[in-house]
């Protein structure tokens, strides 16, 4: 009987150890991305200007979010994908020799819902060819499996096609900066694509352990910035007791956080290890603000004004548009070509998305 009762003990003693094993470490090469922080507050810029919803602004480069450290874009393709709610652009920044590819996040009026939502997902998609990887669905159709991917990829041809081999720099923020994460792996993994760089903002967790490692490996170029207590980098939830099961970032996390008190405060960039995890960054505290998921670099990463989904496109940029059965579409020129300008609408059209 005593044997019998040692031998349960040892089985679960066991099951408990592998249960409460220490938390998986990502497995990376030797290259790391490098922080710039002129180059974040530019592509914070782009992230921001794709939440605009004048699309005549956003395609001609005329709105106000279009004025500053992003002057003299051009916009190859914008796409709008009505039916879920998702909007996307690419062009060239020649001050950067780069394609920059940006993602809009999930609208500031139904972002409760969505963090809410998020507590309470699970890994559920088996990534193709990456044996373990597995994802969060629902980013990873966002991106693969709605108006959204075929246009970027289309677009990102014609860039290069007519300006030779750039860089290809993707960028978004909260869900937009999943879906730019998406776009960077199916850019490396399918098209061969080999100077992507990425750098998301208040990005949400992905894919579980396995995923990350993947990742860490085809697109080593990628810092994801982090906002003082953002709760949306906190999401999903990750339980150090299920390494497995839960959900992981990959590198490299920049940190963003005040230092002091009063009037003696200073912003700090902390550059973390290379876990993306690491416990000492936004791990650290209690991810509970919303206020601090909409700001980054002093910039506003929302809408300028609550349309619950719906945009604005004057009648006269519908000669370089193509729209599909449910009503979304694709605003696209040839690279280089001169293209409508103005400020203003004339008999603008308002399209209502399902939220």
């Amino acid at each position: 009987m005593e044997r019998q009762t040692c031998l349960i003990l040892v089985i679960f003693t066991c099951l408990i150890a592998s249960f409460c094993g220490r938390e998986l470490q990502v497995k990376h090469n030797h290259k790391v991305a490098v922080y710039n922080h002129t180059l974040a507050t530019i592509l914070v810029e782009y992230a921001s200007a794709v939440y605009v919803s004048d699309l005549t602004e956003l395609f001609t480069w005329t709105c106000e979010r279009c004025n500053g450290l992003t002057k003299g874009f051009e916009v190859i393709e914008l796409v709008v994908d009505i039916e879920n709610c998702l909007q996307a652009f690419v062009g060239v920044a020649k001050d950067l020799n780069a394609v920059v590819i940006s993602f809009r996040g999930t609208q500031e009026s139904s972002i409760q819902n969505w963090i809410e939502d998020l507590y309470w997902k699970q890994l559920d998609l088996h990534y193709p060819g990456m044996p373990d990887a597995m994802v969060h669905y629902g980013f990873y159709s966002a991106y693969h499996n709605t108006t959204i991917r075929h246009g970027i990829l289309h677009a990102v041809k014609e860039a290069r096609e007519f300006y030779g081999d750039l860089n290809i720099m993707v960028t978004g923020h909260s869900m937009g900066g999943a879906m730019a994460s998406f776009c960077a792996l199916d850019l490396t993994v399918n098209h061969e694509a080999k100077n992507v760089q990425v750098m998301t903002f208040g990005q949400p967790r992905i894919g579980n352990a396995a995923f990350a490692s993947y990742y860490a490996k085809l697109v080593p170029n990628t810092i994801r910035v982090t906002n003082d207590h953002d709760i949306v980098p906190h999401l999903p939830p990750y339980y150090t007791y299920f390494p497995q099961k839960t959900y992981h970032h990959f590198p490299r996390e920049v940190w963003l956080y005040n230092l002091g008190l009063g009037s003696m405060v200073y912003r700090v960039e902390k550059v973390c290890d290379g876990s993306g995890e690491d416990p000492t960054c936004s791990r650290s505290v209690r991810g509970n603000s919303v206020i601090d998921h909409l700001s980054y670099y002093g910039v506003d990463l929302k809408c300028q004004e609550w349309r619950s989904c719906r945009i604005v496109m004057d009648p006269r940029v519908s000669e370089y548009g193509k729209t599909d059965l449910k009503g979304n579409f694709i605003l696209s020129r040839a690279p280089a070509t001169s293209v409508l300008k103005t400020n203003t609408l004339s008999n603008g059209e308002e399209v209502k998305a399902s939220a």
